[in-house]
């Protein structure tokens, strides 16, 4: 699985690029069709707190699944991102063993 991990207006640390790379590679356990994965990592320029933007596209064979969160820090978004995808390459899976 190739990851790409792109930060639109900053330079991410290496930290927290190895983090967004541990967690999200665990998401080939629950589908094994994933081609790639393309992370976006985002500071909006708002006043409030959640200002944090990550998006997370999953090649996945015949299709892509997407997914965005807000958050406080980038970390707490990559978590709540994990657990959303994982739901998503689920479900996809059992519609694919149903066809």
């Amino acid at each position: 699985m190739e990851m790409k991990i792109n930060a639109v207006g900053f330079s991410a640390s290496s930290q927290l690029e190895d983090f967004v790379q541990k967690k999200l590679s665990k998401l080939d356990k629950y589908h094994d069709g994933i081609i790639g994965v393309d992370v976006t990592l985002k500071l909006e320029k708002d006043d409030h707190l959640e200002n944090k933007v990550v998006e997370v596209t999953v090649n996945v064979k015949g299709q892509d699944i997407f997914a965005k969160k807000n958050a406080k820090k980038f970390e707490e978004a990559v978590d709540e991102l994990y657990d959303v995808l994982k739901r998503q390459l689920v479900k996809n899976k059992e519609k694919e063993r149903e066809c």
